[in-house]
């Protein structure tokens, strides 16, 4: 049997979300964002009333015959992920520590 030999390298591979600077100046708000802690009932609920599950910008506009998409702009946010996350916490207290039906805030 022949062996495969690699012909590429993987040492210039990031992930999506690396961060070559050593510099982000919105750092301290994405851990403030990120230490929150969903502690009880009634602020879960109000977490996943006020952030969305899926963008609200996004739409299908359609004019004269011609369909105009406007794609998501929410991933251009750069707290988009520690809020969806912030979002999940409180959906998993809901359905974990308090035992609710949590299909009511999912799209």
């Amino acid at each position: 049997m022949k062996s495969v030999t690699h012909t590429h390298t993987h040492r210039n591979y990031y992930p999506p979300n690396y961060k070559k600077s050593g510099f982000d100046i919105l750092n301290p708000l994405r851990r403030r964002v990120d230490e929150i802690q969903v502690k009880n009932a009634r602020f879960a609920h109000l977490i996943c009333q006020v952030i969305p599950c899926c963008c609200p910008f996004e739409r299908k506009i359609h004019f004269f015959g011609h369909t105009l998409h406007i794609p998501a702009l929410c991933k251009l946010n750069p707290l988009y992920d520690n809020f969806v996350g912030l979002r999940f916490r409180a959906l998993s207290y809901l359905s974990d520590q308090c035992g609710e039906d949590v299909t009511k805030y999912i799209c």
